[in-house]
């Protein structure tokens, strides 16, 4: 090839390129393509050097068309007059065409044969012009694939496997189809798909899709399911369902791309989507696995219907399909639970019997759904026949089996099972007593053994380690107020807010209302400011409370203040709210303001009940009105009210003093 060229020149460039060759092997940049494309050398030879005569300073061009002829023309070389340089300029985009992420070449000379130093040289301090030559790739119509159609599918592959050219692989794909003779590989296949799912190019699967079709020729089992299931992931449905039409050309990649089909609609919950996906497997004939089968089982129990999960595993099992025991184990998990939550409990503690007797491993959430399906229908004495049994096999690891049974010794009203729960969960399972937990033996003992023994059980579970949340903080502040023990419930509530728990209105509202218990108004000011400074907002029991307190204390102004902060913030009064206020206008005999608030109160839709209708008779008594008096006792017989002794000898009374006994029917 390089006969026509000087001795020097040539002997120096073969060399270069060799030690050039050598070097790209040695660093492992696809040196295998790297060996099937010597033309490129040849291509950077051929310039037309014609084109450098007219260049006096350093310029930068395009790469050129390679040369049709393979050899240099000696004048061509010679008629340069002076030297230059051509520098090839490296970007991130060099010779995409190629699987090499770049080029290190070193800077040439082109001279005069008359030039003593050599045609190839390093770099040198003269000053002759430089010629960077940009290798930017802007349009691969230039540079073509290797003609031989052997040789398509490792160029392909090559271009693919460098992330710096892999941008146009799709380009060069489509180039290589114009070959009559191309045919893709599944290794090229599987590089390609791989590039489309990493960069995203949805719309080019399709296209790819119908080359497997055209060509005869699907990649992989694995590659194909992946696709499927990156497609799903995307939310590319319409995509899927044209890969699922060409795999079942091979039902062998069909199974897997189904079952993957299945699954990523599972995992969005689209579970009439994985139904639909069985449906056309059975119509297209291929036979399912275990792993669809499994998919199509967990999408019927999703949707709750137990019995199609039932037809689905006796089918399963008169094909005796050579299952792994995780999947087996899997099918037999959804089966139970499916029955467990249908009400068909005994049903599914038969099929649980079944799997062990067959050897296969149970695991914890079988138990833990056996249970607490157990527990949801009342059979206690199973239920605990079954924890038992888990907890020797230590397989007790959700929460919920522990919570279930709490319930149901609580509904039961065996409340010392329940602390031997929480300590067996804390002990033996050796799992971490939740709040949920704390807090519903607490509030099973207030409702079942009353506030001193709920205040008890929550110090004996503290001391055994237990840590309290905030609900469970807040039940037993409330608890501990309910008993008496207010210094205690300071503590605790300083404890609570130590802790982090710095927003929970309940805690707030039975702290304030303690405070009010006890005279202490200004500390319940106080902490409602720094409640509101924390971003929590006081609520309707909260604002009780403090009118409440200040109407005690006969505080109007502050009364007021409060009434019109609740306007303000939009909270809406109740029935305490009402009788609050009320009283607090009556014991400072503003009587007028108690009539007003009364009315809004009916006008609001409020019902009288014992505590409003006392207040109210007083204060129609004292200003004489005895029309609204007799009104309010028809109000409340009309609405089932009941006036007690004490109400009828006050409304009694106040009409002998205006000599209107007659008028009391």
């Amino acid at each position: 090839m390089y006969g026509n060229l000087p001795r020097a020149m040539s002997s120096q460039w073969l060399i270069r390129s060799e030690r050039r060759r050598k070097k790209i092997q040695r660093k492992g940049k696809c040196a295998s393509v790297f060996n099937g494309s010597e033309h490129l050398y040849d291509n950077l030879i051929s310039y037309d050097l014609n084109s450098l005569q007219s260049k006096n300073s350093e310029t930068s061009f395009p790469m050129a068309i390679p040369s049709s002829s393979p050899d240099w023309s000696v004048p061509s070389i010679n008629s340069c007059r002076k030297p230059h340089k051509v520098i090839f300029t490296q970007t991130c985009k060099n010779l995409h065409f190629l699987p090499l992420p770049c080029f290190n070449i070193p800077v040439f000379h082109v001279n005069s044969s008359s030039c003593p130093s050599p045609i190839i040289e390093e770099e040198s301090s003269t000053n002759s012009p430089v010629i960077p030559l940009d290798l930017r790739l802007e349009d691969t119509q230039h540079y073509p694939i290797p003609d031989h159609s052997d040789k398509l599918n490792d160029f392909l592959c090559g271009v693919l496997r460098d992330p710096k050219s892999e941008e146009l692989a799709y380009e060069y794909y489509k180039k290589a189809k114009e070959k009559q003779e191309f045919r893709p590989e599944r290794p090229m296949l599987k590089l390609l798909i791989r590039y489309l799912i990493q960069s995203e190019k949805w719309g080019l699967v399709l296209p790819v899709a119908d080359d497997f079709k055209k060509y005869s020729v699907l990649p992989d089992s694995y590659t194909f399911s992946t696709l499927v299931s990156s497609c799903i992931r995307a939310r590319k449905f319409i995509i899927v369902e044209g890969l699922l039409e060409i795999s079942i050309s091979d039902s062998k990649i069909a199974v897997l791309a189904f079952d993957s089909a299945m699954k990523g609609y599972n995992k969005l919950h689209m579970y009439g989507s994985t139904l639909s996906v069985h449906e056309k497997m059975k119509l297209a004939g291929i036979p399912l696995d275990s792993g669809c089968y499994f998919q199509t089982m967990k999408a019927h129990h999703k949707l709750g219907d137990a019995e199609r999960v039932v037809e689905m595993f006796n089918e399963f099992e008169s094909r005796k399909i050579d299952s792994k025991p995780m999947i087996l184990s899997q099918i037999y998990k959804i089966l139970c639970e499916s029955l467990g939550r249908s009400g068909q409990v005994f049903e599914a503690l038969e099929y649980f019997r079944d799997m062990k007797k067959k050897g296969i491993l149970e695991d914890s959430s079988m138990y833990s759904s056996l249970i607490c399906s157990l527990v949801n229908v009342r059979e206690v004495k199973l239920a605990e026949e079954l924890y038992k049994e888990a907890q020797e096999k230590r397989m007790l690891k959700d929460p919920e089996t522990f919570l279930k049974l709490v319930l149901i010794y609580m509904e039961e009203g065996q409340m010392e099972k329940t602390v031997e729960i929480v300590k067996e969960m804390k002990g033996t399972a050796k799992l971490k007593v939740s709040d949920c937990i704390f807090c519903a033996v607490v509030n099973g003992f207030s409702k079942r053994r009353g506030f001193g023994a709920a205040v008890k059980v929550y110090e004996e579970l503290k001391y055994d380690g237990c840590e309290p949340g905030q609900v469970t903080y807040a039940s037993v502040i409330n608890a501990y107020c309910r008993v008496g023990l207010y210094s205690k419930a300071e503590i605790v509530f300083f404890e609570m807010q130590a802790k982090g728990f710095d927003k929970c209105v309940v805690a707030y509202s039975s702290i304030i209302s303690m405070y009010g218990k006890t005279g202490r108004p200004r500390d319940a000011m106080r902490l409602v400011a720094k409640m509101k400074l924390k971003g929590c907002q006081p609520n309707t029991w909260i604002y009780n409370s403090l009118v409440d307190m200040h109407g005690r204390a006969k505080d109007l102004r502050r009364v007021e203040k409060l009434w019109k902060e609740m306007k303000r913030r939009k909270v809406a009064p109740d029935k305490v709210t009402y009788t609050s206020i009320i009283s607090a206008y009556s014991k400072s005999k503003e009587y007028e303001m108690c009539v007003r608030f009364f009315h809004e109160y009916r006008i609001n839709g409020g019902v009288i009940d014992g505590a409003i209708a006392g207040i109210m008779v007083g204060v129609f008594s004292k200003i004489s009105r005895i029309d609204e008096l007799l009104k309010l006792l028809r109000d409340m017989k009309s609405e089932g009210a009941p006036i007690d002794e004490r109400l009828y000898v006050s409304a009694t009374n106040a009409m002998v003093a205006k000599e209107l006994r007659g008028k009391v029917t």
